[in-house]
């Protein structure tokens, strides 16, 4: 049977690669299964780069976290979506539990006379915005938390989400439009 995305002209190339070495990699194939991560290795790198510029750092053991959850949880990839969604998705859960981590010990590390306390201010809510709209995703159906993130918090195209989650542009703007519906109900009620 022929695997829809492949047959897909405006597919991401990125899915387009990875997606055939993970189907294999499902069906035990080790060798597949090597390429398959080391292609989401670096596609990874340079996610974790761009989103944590001023935490250099941080980079590759994000990196290292993410293939290990990946590994764990491959039993839990459905077929019906990309790879690549799937992928992104729990690298960007690595990367909230990152600000929840960060947020909680940030304060043990560095020496209080070395802050700029304007800069303190901002930093500290910054981080607590950033926990507080992760909780509030993750209280959405998986949809509209995924339709979201890609549009809103990554800044891509309803197109290009669509492309990304192997939906149809009219389905992703219900899913960011009822997510940011239900968003708004939760916050008008605390």
């Amino acid at each position: 049977m022929p695997d829809e995305f492949t047959h897909n002209q405006n597919a991401d190339p990125f899915e387009t690669k990875l997606r055939p070495l993970w189907m294999s990699a499902q069906g035990g194939n080790s060798a597949d299964y090597r390429s398959a991560l080391a292609l989401m290795t670096q596609r990874l790198r340079a996610f974790f780069a761009n989103k944590l510029q001023g935490l250099p750092d941080e980079v590759e053991d994000l990196v290292q976290e993410t293939l290990i959850a990946l590994h764990n949880k491959r039993g839990t990839y459905d077929p019906a979506y990309p790879v690549s969604a799937w992928m992104f998705a729990i690298a960007r859960h690595k990367l909230v539990d990152l600000h929840r981590r960060r947020g909680r010990t940030e304060a043990l590390h560095d020496h209080i006379d070395s802050v700029d306390e304007s800069e303190l201010a901002s930093e500290v809510a910054e981080q607590s915005a950033a926990r507080d709209v992760g909780q509030l995703l993750n209280k959405l159906p998986d949809a509209q938390r995924v339709a979201i993130e890609l549009t809103k918090l990554e800044g891509l195209s309803i197109e290009e989400a669509a492309r990304q989650t192997g939906s149809t542009v009219a389905a992703v703007k219900v899913q960011v439009h009822r997510g940011l519906k239900a968003l708004a109900a939760r916050l008008r009620s605390t």
